[in-house]
């Protein structure tokens, strides 16, 4: 797939993808006389339909911009009828998904990569629903994908890390060994690679090595425990910036950041952590920005207004069309030296004109 150009997703009205109409797909309302204004205010809405990964509706990550979204897309097509499904576990991925076809909704988001297998089994037995996915490639004609080049913002993550980190030492970890979250963790060791190619620095990133793409995961993105316990142990090794791309689990990473006085700082993932999760605010350094919430918003709102939504090439979010970024400074703002920040500025630039490559294994074809 090539990049989406502008913020737009011009892509979508591509051909070759499924017409969705405004139409409602729902159960017609008992007794309701033709042609009333219940029945036209029933015909208008279009059912926007979300399962959830297992982090759960407020993991403060990607499941929460996926679902401020679809209420964002509310704001700009008010036909829009948004609804959700929490996955406990991933057995619950396919019941969820097959509920919503069950529903007869008109758009049906499936939110995670590992959501990938249940999204194609159920998306190729309902051919006729239209299906969404977050960090997933396209898994059939029906399936809308939006997939990001983490790996740029990382890598301007990785490098503000070893500028702004007084060990010499950064770490991070993910919550599972997948490629939506390796490719951040490769974007982030490339950035302090050529932080240290540039300043002729030797700053270490404990918790992943690129090269053999083994690394520190723990196995969970609800586990804040977990989190503490794994950042306890990067900061004994002498970490003191640490990047946790795990979802709820990395609130133990801020909780041990904020216990330590100053002397550990978090970059965070998805949102904006000042704004996610903001009891924390006093310890993000950044964070690496993953649009989700503006890719599902013009998904779902071009499909309400009864637009195409195209399975190839669909969405890719790069730092030239914002779909990927990195956060401000926030709290931080005065403690980063600026010229650190304009160091960081000229890189995104870099990224954006190919001038400096910001590669991974895992980033979306």
């Amino acid at each position: 797939m090539r990049p989406v150009r502008g913020k737009r997703i011009v892509a979508i009205l591509a051909a070759g993808g499924l017409t969705l109409a405004a139409a409602a797909c729902g159960d017609a309302p008992a007794d309701t006389p033709s042609g009333s204004s219940s029945s036209a205010a029933t015909a208008a809405a279009y059912k926007a339909c979300m399962v959830t990964d297992t982090g759960g509706i407020d993991d403060k990550s990607f499941n929460a911009s996926a679902w401020a979204g679809i209420q964002a897309a509310k704001g700009e097509a008010s036909n829009v009828d948004p609804k959700y499904v929490s996955s406990s576990s991933e057995a619950d991925y396919e019941p969820g998904l097959r509920n919503f076809v069950t529903q007869k909704c008109d758009y049906i988001l499936a939110v995670g990569g590992l959501m990938g297998d249940a999204t194609k089994k159920v998306a190729t037995e309902s051919a006729s629903s239209q299906f969404a996915i977050v960090d997933s490639g396209s898994s059939g004609t029906n399936v809308y994908p939006m997939q990001f080049a983490t790996q740029q913002a990382a890598f301007l993550a990785g490098y503000l890390a070893a500028g702004y980190s007084k060990s010499g030492k950064v770490g991070t970890y993910g919550g599972l060994k997948i490629a939506p979250v390796t490719i951040f963790m490769d974007g982030f060791a490339d950035g302090v690679a050529y932080y240290n190619q540039k300043k002729g620095k030797t700053v270490q990133v404990l918790g992943w090595d690129k090269a053999k793409q083994n690394g520190t995961f723990a196995d969970s993105f609800i586990d804040q425990n977990k989190g503490k316990t794994i950042t306890q142990t990067l900061v004994s090794q002498g970490a003191d910036v640490i990047l946790p791309v795990a979802g709820g689990t990395g609130l133990g990473t801020a909780q041990v950041a904020k216990d330590s006085s100053g002397k550990v700082s978090v970059i965070w993932v998805d949102q904006d952590g000042c704004k996610s999760a903001a009891q924390y605010c006093d310890v993000f350094l950044s964070t690496v920005v993953k649009n989700v919430e503006e890719a599902v918003k013009e998904s779902v709102v071009l499909g309400a207004k009864g637009e195409k939504l195209s399975a190839t090439p669909g969405y890719i979010g790069t730092l030239e069309n914002d779909g990927v970024s990195l956060a401000p400074y926030n709290q931080f703002d005065s403690k980063v030296d600026a010229t650190l920040k304009t160091e960081i500025d000229q890189l995104k630039k870099d990224i954006i004109s190919g001038t400096v490559k910001a590669e991974s294994a895992s980033a979306p074809k």
